[in-house]
C-alpha cells in the first residue's frame, strides 16, 4: 500500500465538498477517479495534495502521516500532481520546464556559483541527460527549443507528464490530462502512462471523465458524487453499479453509453 486515505473531509464554511472518504492506492496501481461535476475529485485531490488543509481524517503515505503537508513538502515526499490545465512556465523552452523540476540544485545556492562551478557543471550534465530520454519517451525532441507557451494543449499535458518524470516519485496525481487533447496526442499519453506504470513501476491517481480513457488504464476505478465515494472495484462492475448510474444520469442507463 503506497497510499491510505482515513474518513477524509473537507468543508467550505457549511459546505462539505469532500465527505469522510477512505479508500488505498496499492504500489504499481493505476487508480482512476470518476464522477459527476461537482462531486468533490478536484477538491480530493487538493487537499491530498497540500492545497487544502483537511477538515478532519488523515492521510498516510506507506506508513507515515502526511495530512496537512504542504506541496513543497510533498514534493520532496515524492508525491507530485498535475492539474487540469497545464501550469507550464510559458516563456521557458521546453527543456528548461524540465530541468527546472528537480530541488535542491547546486546552483540554487549563491555561495556555491563562485566556488562549486564544476559541481554546478556536472549536476547540470546530469539533469539535461535525464531531461534527453524523457523527451526522448514522450516524443516531444522536435519541440524541445520552443518555448512552453508555443505548445498545443496535448504538448502540454505531455510536458506536465513529464515534468513528474524528473525526479523519483512514489505516486502521481493526474487531474484530468487527457481534457482536451486531440485523439491522437491521447492515445500517446494513454501509452506514455501506461509504459511508466508497466515498466518502470510508476503508481498513479487520475481524475478523468473521458470513460474509454479511464477503461484503457484502469484498475481499481472509484466514483465519487456528493463529495462522498458510492463505490469502487472493476471498470465493469462501477459502470454497472445502480448507485453510480443514478448518480451520473438519474436513471437506469449504463455509464459508458452516455460519457
Amino acid at each position: 500500500m503506497v497510499l491510505s486515505v482515513r474518513n477524509l473531509s473537507k468543508k467550505f464554511g457549511e459546505f462539505t465538498a469532500v465527505d469522510n472518504v477512505s479508500f488505498d492506492i496499492e504500489l504499481g496501481s493505476i487508480t482512476g477517479l470518476i464522477g459527476p461535476n461537482g462531486a468533490g475529485k478536484t477538491t480530493l485531490f487538493n487537499t491530498i495534495n497540500g492545497f487544502h488543509p483537511p477538515t478532519s481524517g488523515t492521510v498516510f503515505l506507506d506508513n507515515m502521516d502526511i495530512t496537512g503537508f504542504p506541496p513543497h513538502k510533498l514534493f520532496a515526499e515524492g508525491v507530485l500532481r498535475t492539474f487540469q490545465k497545464a501550469h507550464e512556465f510559458s516563456s521557458l523552452t521546453v527543456w528548461e520546464n524540465l530541468m527546472v523540476v528537480p530541488g535542491n540544485q547546486i546552483g540554487e545556492r549563491i555561495a556555491q556559483t563562485w566556488v562549486g562551478r564544476k559541481g554546478i557543471l556536472r549536476q547540470d550534465g546530469e539533469i539535461k541527460a535525464r531531461a534527453r530520454e524523457v523527451l526522448e519517451f514522450l516524443e516531444l525532441e522536435d519541440v524541445a527549443d520552443l518555448p512552453a507557451g508555443n505548445l498545443s494543449g496535448g504538448q502540454k499535458k505531455l510536458l506536465e507528464l513529464g515534468r513528474t518524470m524528473m525526479v523519483d516519485s512514489r505516486i502521481v496525481f493526474l487531474d484530468e490530462v487527457g481534457a482536451g487533447v486531440n485523439r491522437t496526442l491521447l492515445k500517446k499519453i494513454t501509452k506514455a502512462i501506461q509504459s511508466l506504470n508497466r515498466e518502470y513501476n510508476y503508481t498513479f491517481c487520475l481524475i478523468e471523465h473521458d470513460m474509454d480513457f479511464i477503461g484503457a488504464l484502469c484498475d481499481p476505478v472509484i466514483c465519487m458524487a456528493e463529495g462522498r465515494i458510492l463505490t469502487q472495484g472493476s471498470m465493469a462492475e462501477v459502470t454497472n453499479n445502480e448507485d453510480v448510474i443514478h448518480a451520473y444520469l438519474g436513471a437506469r442507463t449504463k455509464v459508458k453509453t452516455i460519457l
